[in-house]
């Protein structure tokens, strides 16, 4: 079976990260009732899977991209990520 590229890989991991890290980061938003720390640990939960995802794309990435090609490319994730996300939750 051949394997992906390096860019699609990367990008993949840089988006499905983002995925996690938006709802890490505004998913308690909903949940008012909440208590703080409940919602806190909540988010370090998600977060540890959006590490998961993001170290291995910039570890496999490194070399293909620069490091201020894979930040550049992390940041447009993010502002598309968050795009949608806000439209739709």
């Amino acid at each position: 079976m051949p394997q992906l590229p390096v860019p699609v890989v990367t990008i993949g991991l840089l988006l499905a990260s983002n995925v996690f890290m938006t709802f890490a980061w505004y998913g308690h938003l909903k949940f008012k009732s909440a208590t703080l720390i409940t919602v806190v640990l909540v988010s370090w939960g998600i977060a540890f899977f959006e590490y998961c995802l993001m170290v291995p794309a910039n570890r496999f990435g490194h070399g293909h991209f620069t490091a201020a090609e894979l930040k550049t490319i992390q940041e447009v994730i993010t502002l598309s990520v968050f795009a949608v996300f806000s439209v739709l939750y």
